[in-house]
């Protein structure tokens, strides 16, 4: 727990303007969800009362869940939850009494129970690995080293990035070559090295769903959860197939929560005693 500053003003975002942000103590997934261990949660989901709008998809058991909605995550949170025992955290009800296991809706929260998706703050908090004020969870610039996304140096196109390190404009060649690296270039759950909080895939791989609607600017004070309506939740962390720009760690990006793709995925959170 602690403040930390959310945004920076190393590339002039508009609506990432720092503001020192207050965010409770939280357990995060140190993994993307991946494929695999979707597909053991949905399982049992589908058997006790839970609807899905997608089953899921992923390149390999070991590469992050993709193809799935907000709605598809909140509810297999709320699964994971029950499988293991806990209190859910997602409900139908302003009394917390019916858990969120079906349809679309924008579901009622026990803050203190069960897994669920972080929010924008917590999201960005985690990414920074404690340090403060950086393009990325490592430093200012980035590599497909560092992280899976699609190369554009400054040096190779006049519209890239000069802190884009990529030696091509083009996917990474790691995992875009050949049968092996078929369409979708994602990379295993944690193949790149962990950032300060030992948090792996905060930058590239798959966009990340977080609970809030997406609004500008976003509100510091302590434990922000967004407006309280929206068209989009916020989804961030950037992608394998953005560039480096949408990377960034300060980097926000609003998507219909009915939106699936092979971009999106999530990693859930956990509040202490659960």
């Amino acid at each position: 727990a602690g403040n930390f500053t959310m945004g920076d003003t190393l590339d002039g975002e508009s609506d990432a303007i720092p503001t020192v942000t207050y965010v409770s103590a939280f357990y995060m997934d140190a993994n993307l969800v991946s494929y695999s261990q979707w597909q053991s949660v949905y399982s049992w989901a589908t058997s006790h009362g839970y609807g899905f709008d997608h089953p899921g998809s992923g390149k390999a058991s070991t590469h992050p869940v993709q193809t799935i909605d907000w709605y598809d995550c909140v509810k297999w949170c709320n699964a994971r939850s029950e499988k293991e025992g806990k209190i859910p955290a997602y409900y139908m009800d302003s009394g917390l009494s019916v858990p969120y296991r079906s349809g679309q809706v924008a579901p009622y929260v026990n803050w203190s129970a069960g897994y669920r998706l972080p929010t924008e703050a917590e999201w960005e908090k985690a990414a920074r690995g404690g340090a403060s004020g950086q393009r990325f969870p490592w430093g200012n610039t980035i590599s497909w080293s560092q992280a899976n996304y699609y190369g554009d140096h400054l040096s190779l196109d006049p519209y890239g990035y000069a802190y884009d390190f990529a030696t091509a404009i083009d996917f990474d060649p790691a995992f875009s070559g050949g049968d092996s690296g078929a369409y979708p270039y994602t990379s295993p759950v944690g193949y790149f090295a962990a950032n300060g909080y030992g948090l792996y895939d905060m930058a590239g791989n798959v966009w990340q769903w977080c609970w809030d609607w997406y609004g500008t600017p976003y509100a510091g004070g302590n434990d922000p959860r967004g407006p309280a309506s929206g068209s989009y939740r916020v989804a961030r962390g950037g992608g394998w197939s953005d560039s480096a720009v949408l990377c960034r760690t300060a980097d926000r990006n609003g998507s219909y929560p009915t939106n699936s793709g092979y971009s999106l995925g999530f990693r859930s959170v956990l509040p202490p005693g659960q």
